[in-house]
């Protein structure tokens, strides 16, 4: 088992499409989620470069989760639109975390933005909007 930076366990929210990228790891906050992960073969192009792909789906999957943990009930969010700047690229062997550093909470649309880094070093920036599903209707 690799070492992993202080606060990350394994990624509490599985899902089909992540799957073949395991391991993932998270750190939960009270006011955000971080997902984070070693670059290995899975996670990049035939160029060795970490996939813009999986970038985008785990920053979406970052900026959403932390979105969702500002609202007290809401039954979930669906991605409206989702846009990334790509700085730098990412290579099997760094340790790559997906953080949320501002939230815009809404009635019914949240906002999100968050940067990916490469063994600290920003790769991608990331924006989002979200539509909040409404708990109590089914």
């Amino acid at each position: 088992m690799m070492d992993l930076p202080a606060g990350f366990a394994p990624h509490f929210r599985k899902s089909p499409l992540t799957d073949p990228w395991e391991p993932l790891f998270s750190k939960r906050s009270d006011r955000a989620v971080v997902i984070g992960l070693m670059a290995d073969k899975q996670h990049c192009n035939s160029r060795g470069f970490v996939h813009g792909g999986l970038i985008s789906a785990l920053a979406d999957n970052a900026m959403g989760l932390s979105c969702a943990a500002r609202h007290e009930k809401v039954s979930g969010l669906v991605t409206i639109s989702l846009h990334l700047d790509f700085v730098r690229a990412a290579t099997i062997g760094q340790w790559l975390e997906f953080e949320t550093t501002f939230i815009k909470p809404g009635k019914s649309v949240d906002a999100a933005q968050g940067r990916v880094t490469a063994d600290g070093e920003v790769c991608a920036l990331a924006g989002a909007t979200f539509r909040v599903l409404d708990a109590a209707k089914p």
